[in-house]
């Protein structure tokens, strides 16, 4: 019964439909992401670059990957490098010193007489422990 209502021509063209509207929205996303991590654009042009593609969304995305798709790969990169850096900073930070760096640092101490044997001998048995 649905067939004769609905056929399958028509059935191809809504799910063609809906995909092109998928990538027209991934589009959006990505095309907005690309125009706020843009440093090379100032506020004004953001603005500009945002009301058209909201204003006329299908030429709006057609104009903007015709003017600064050719860079947008780019700008994707230097953002995950930025991202990577500031995750690699993190673990560093995160993880701290290795306790061969400590128990060097505390014999440097107290080769330089910072610290007495007394003191190097409890610091080691604690990071020892």
């Amino acid at each position: 019964m649905l067939a004769y209502t609905y056929p399958l021509f028509d059935l191809f063209g809504t799910m063609l439909g809906f995909f092109i509207f998928i990538i027209w929205f991934w589009l959006l996303v990505v095309i907005f992401g690309d125009i706020f991590r843009s440093h090379d654009m100032g506020g004004g042009a953001k603005a500009v670059w945002v009301l058209f593609v909201i204003v006329l969304p299908f030429l709006g995305i057609l104009v903007y990957l015709i003017a600064r798709g050719g860079k947008m790969h780019e700008r994707a990169a230097e953002q995950a490098q930025q991202q990577q850096k500031a995750f690699d900073a993190y673990v560093k930070e995160a993880a701290g010193s290795s306790p061969t760096e400590d128990l060097a640092k505390l014999a440097d101490l107290k080769d330089k007489g910072v610290i007495t044997d007394a003191e190097f001998e409890a610091q080691k048995a604690k990071l020892l422990a």
